[in-house]
């Protein structure tokens, strides 16, 4: 049986390889721990915001592997439990709950998670990677890479990490309030999601600083 290594075409590694050049480059400066990262969460009405950190071995290799904004759902499930079910895929969350993000912005609360997910690396890295320009201030050196997350293959699995892993947790909370449909629009201000709204009110879960939700508060 052949392995998933072999089951690549030379074109769709030739693409992976090109997403590595911000690692290599960096290794080549004598830095081994590179952390991507990237965030989820920042437009919807409901919900957490979700970061994640992820750090790769050397010669990882993962089909598809994208931003996770232009992959569909079955091929970005396939990556992430590719990610996470690789013992040498070092990889770490930061959730900031709707509660606090009420209290000190979004903008805020997406910094605090980026932080949170890197301090959670069970190994410290010593250097970042963040998509989009802007990030939290961090002791270890980093680079803000606009469209990190179709340019930089760490950020690219930070992003998949952190989009599937909220997904779920939005996925969970339907069954808690159905009437909202968090399964299907995962927060995000979708017409069916703000008829809810109109028609059921605010939950717990919705973020009562966002404008369309403060009015019906």
């Amino acid at each position: 049986m052949k392995n998933k290594k072999s089951q690549i075409s030379s074109k769709e590694r030739y693409r992976i390889n090109k997403l590595k050049v911000f690692e290599k480059d960096l290794k080549k400066q004598g830095f081994k721990n590179i952390a991507g990262i990237d965030e989820v969460g920042i437009g919807p009405l409901a919900g957490p915001v979700v970061a994640a950190a992820c750090i790769l071995p050397d010669r990882f290799i993962v089909k598809g592997v994208n931003d996770s904004k232009k992959l569909t759902e079955d091929v970005i499930d396939r990556i992430f439990d590719e990610l996470i079910n690789n013992k040498d895929v070092i990889y770490a969350l930061g959730i900031v709950e709707v509660k606090i993000i009420d209290q000190i912005n979004i903008h805020q609360a997406s910094l605090l998670a980026m932080k949170l997910a890197i301090q959670n690396l069970k190994v410290k890295p010593d250097f970042l990677l963040f998509d989009g320009r802007k990030h939290p201030i961090m002791p270890m050196p980093s680079e803000a890479i606009v469209k990190g997350d179709s340019l930089c293959v760490s950020i690219s699995c930070a992003s998949i990490i952190a989009k599937v892993t909220r997904d779920r947790i939005m996925n969970n909370y339907h069954k808690k309030f159905p009437l909202y449909g968090f399964n299907l629009h995962k927060g995000y201000a979708t017409e069916k999601h703000r008829k809810a709204l109109i028609e059921h009110g605010p939950s717990v879960l919705h973020r009562k600083s966002f404008d369309p939700v403060k009015i019906l508060s």
